[in-house]
């Protein structure tokens, strides 16, 4: 109880030292990791009615619709994955979030936006054994210091007690960045860039995992790492993203 108290103190004290601030504009909130009104109006959430398989909204449909319909790309060529949530489009309101966290040190937000994750992912994380996040070249996590997707992922892990295995693969080769590529050049040029690590395939196999990530653009990384997991020996893999682009592909 003493201790509890003590928590509750320290939280006061330090918000009047250190006023909560806007993860998007820097204005003052009333709670840490949250968006003002203005900042939060400007998301677009990616909701239900959606691609059964990669979570892509329909821009025709109606909340009735049949939840096991997929979209035309999809149908034509069916992802490696099994299904894929995001919890916002990446877009012009959401990009300053998504690259401040990816490149600008505010892992302050990976708890906000976990939370976030684990409500438009619950029914993956409700089926999910295990999560994984995509793994970053050595050297890339070298020069930025910690991988925003083991970030996200050990953050959910925590919410829904489920297991999380940050390690669990291992990219081969360092691809070049994914940022101004089209969909083919994604393909290629991450094709074959992940591996699973020998000493994790007892605990993968079979078991459905749900592959954590920052952003979907053409889900080439999601499809290469879903693959690597599957040869692996892992019974499904779904995915779930803090964003995904929602057409046309801008720069990352």
């Amino acid at each position: 109880m003493a201790q509890t108290t003590s928590s509750v103190n320290f939280a006061v004290a330090l918000n009047l030292l250190l006023p909560p601030q806007c993860l998007g504009c820097g204005v003052l909130v009333e709670t840490t990791g949250g968006l003002c009104g203005e900042c939060w109006s400007a998301i677009t959430f990616v909701g239900d009615p959606a691609c059964a398989r990669c979570g892509l909204p329909f821009e025709f449909a109606d909340a009735q619709s049949n939840s096991k319909l997929q979209c035309a790309s999809c149908v034509r060529q069916p992802t490696v994955f099994a299904r894929a949530r995001a919890v916002m489009a990446y877009d012009d309101a959401s990009r300053h979030l998504i690259l401040a966290f990816k490149h600008g040190d505010r892992t302050d937000a990976a708890p906000t936006y976990a939370r976030w994750m684990a409500r438009a992912g619950a029914d993956l994380l409700d089926q999910a054994d295990l999560i994984v996040p995509v793994p970053l070249h050595w050297s890339r996590l070298f020069s930025r210091r910690y991988n925003q997707a083991a970030l996200l992922a050990r953050e959910i892990g925590a919410i829904a007690r489920k297991t999380v295995v940050p390690d669990a693969m291992w990219r081969t080769r360092r691809t070049p960045s994914q940022g101004r590529l089209g969909a083919l050049a994604r393909r290629r040029n991450v094709g074959g860039a992940f591996k699973v690590r020998r000493k994790h395939l007892t605990l993968l196999a079979g078991r459905r995992v749900l592959l954590i990530d920052d952003v979907m653009t053409t889900g080439a990384t999601a499809n290469s790492s879903a693959r690597a997991l599957l040869r692996a020996g892992a019974g499904a893999v779904d995915v779930l993203t803090l964003s995904r682009v929602l057409r046309p592909f801008p720069a990352l």
